[in-house]
């Protein structure tokens, strides 16, 4: 039997598909789920001719968060053990948490269901979201007794200001699709049969500009809200410079001179 817990798929335009495949927990997130989700990345990032990668979930949830199976045994561990395994778990899934959203390519969440607690922040890392008309959104952790623990408390106020991601942590609240797209949460809202061909195209026009022009600006943009002007004019200026001799910029610059008149 087939375990495999994130499969992976290529669409048009070498934009690279990861789907999480545990439809009967509602994709919730394991060890082995996010051990598989970091290989996929590390295949993403490492292979030139993948330009954008794609992260949705099989059947009809997004991802309904950590696995409650894991919290059970958690709980059951002895005192004295309790807070370092859970040391060691945080770093894992924020080591993957820091790859999806540091990926030198374009990233696009495909929310087809419920994107509840890490479900709601593995969106978040992505670039852009483009969700369902069947979707819903859920900072769950409060209720769980929690704090987001996958990046939302860093990602969640640059989406929708701080005000409204406080309000969204603090009540654990669903928010519909059409209330995504109004505050800024989603990008996009489709029907489902469009979902996944429609975030696929977008990828896959996101990535298709010059690799190394877009991963650097992809790293000072994803900087900005932490940097002084002067610090960002100073990294855009030492990645001007990469630009300046990679034959990306030689061959669209001797593209441009050499178009018909």
């Amino acid at each position: 039997m087939d375990d495999t817990r994130v499969l992976f798929s290529l669409e048009a335009g070498g934009v690279a598909v990861a789907t999480l495949n545990r439809p009967a927990v509602r994709n919730a997130i394991d060890e082995q789920t996010r051990a598989e989700l970091q290989v996929i990345l590390d295949r993403v990032a490492n292979d030139a001719s993948l330009k954008a990668l794609v992260l949705t979930g099989n059947g009809p949830a997004f991802c309904a968060g950590g696995d409650i199976s894991a919290m059970r045994q958690r709980l059951g561990a002895p005192p004295g053990q309790l807070g370092a395994s859970g040391w060691l778990r945080q770093r894992r899934l924020h080591g993957m948490v820091g790859s999806l959203h540091g990926l030198e390519k374009p990233t696009v969440a495909a929310v087809n269901g419920a994107a509840a607690g890490l479900g709601m922040d593995l969106a978040l890392c992505c670039d852009f979201i483009v969700a369902s008309e069947q979707a819903f959104f859920t900072m769950s952790y409060v209720a769980r007794g929690l704090i987001p623990d996958g990046g939302g408390l860093y990602f969640l106020p640059r989406r929708v200001g701080l005000p409204k991601a406080k309000e969204l942590i603090y009540t654990a609240r669903r928010v519909a699709s059409d209330e995504a797209l109004e505050i800024g949460l989603a990008d996009r809202v489709v029907g489902p049969d469009e979902l996944l061909a429609t975030a696929a195209a977008w990828a896959a026009e996101l990535g298709a500009s010059a690799g190394t022009a877009l991963a650097l600006s992809k790293s000072i943009l994803d900087q900005t809200f932490e940097l002084t002007a002067d610090q960002a004019f100073a990294l855009g200026a030492q990645a001007q410079a990469i630009c300046y001799t990679t034959d990306e910029h030689h061959e669209a610059v001797a593209a441009f001179l050499n178009r018909p008149r």
